[in-house]
């Protein structure tokens, strides 16, 4: 699962780590091998129940600390790795869905994935030419949101438009526009397109897009940010839909 055609054609991508494992078991997460340092894993009383847990599963063996550190990709492991199937979840019928139109950086594309969830969107939508939600730096900072967040990637604009039916209106974030993100109505089926980080939203997600809305800024500052303005749009978007429009 070292590269992105890898794990498209196995549909799996690799967890390090207590926490994403734990995230994993209490998913339900299809698990196609996990290996472990007993060692470490005993070191907490947390790894010590996740060995517990991984006792009793198949596809699971114990190795040494050095066999730990050659398989993953972090500096310091914390004693357990594992292959897990890609989560298949059903996206809501309501809400907001996200569209990330080639927002390249992992990191990017990780944190808006953990603010996705954060906020209640009922769907992920990644165009081709985004980073790959399943490579090892967008799970690491995604913290899990995989196993409960519905994603749909390598997606054309031209089939966008069928699984954005839904919405009432297609918000594209644009540093220039002049409609301020907190005068969308948030509180209709809706959907936000994040754009590419140097180039911002494509001209196809300007084109279907039903609205442009900015995020208002003091001082000379450009653009914040894919990340951050995608989570400060999305955040309001909550606030709206839990306290009303005002």
């Amino acid at each position: 699962m070292t590269n992105r055609k890898d794990r498209r054609h196995e549909r799996l991508f690799v967890i390090e780590g207590v926490r994403l494992v734990e995230e994993a078991v209490r998913s339900g997460a299809r698990f196609a091998l996990t290996v472990y340092n007993p060692e470490q894993l005993g070191t907490t009383d947390r790894g010590a129940a996740l060995q517990a847990a991984l006792s009793s599963m198949p596809n699971t063996y114990a190795a040494p600390a050095e066999v730990i550190e050659a398989i993953t990709d972090t500096v310091s492991p914390q004693g357990v790795v594992a292959a897990v199937g890609w989560p298949e979840l059903e996206p809501g019928r309501s809400g907001v869905q996200l569209v990330l139109d080639a927002v390249q950086d992992p990191g990017n594309v990780g944190t808006l994935l953990r603010t996705a969830e954060a906020t209640g969107v009922s769907q992920v939508i990644c165009l081709a030419g985004s980073a790959d939600v399943y490579s090892p730096k967008v799970v690491r900072a995604a913290m899990g949101a995989h196993f409960r967040l519905p994603i749909v990637q390598d997606v054309d604009w031209d089939e966008a438009p069928s699984l954005l039916i839904a919405a009432d209106n297609v918000y594209a974030a644009v540093a220039n526009a002049t409609m301020p993100y907190y005068a969308a109505d948030w509180r209709q089926p809706s959907a936000l397109v994040v754009g590419n980080e140097a180039n911002g939203v494509s001209d196809v997600g300007l084109a279907v897009a039903t609205k442009h809305i900015s995020i208002p800024m003091v001082g000379p500052v450009e653009s914040l940010n894919a990340a951050v303005a995608g989570s400060v749009i999305l955040f309001e978007a909550l606030r709206q839909r839990k306290l009303g429009r005002s």
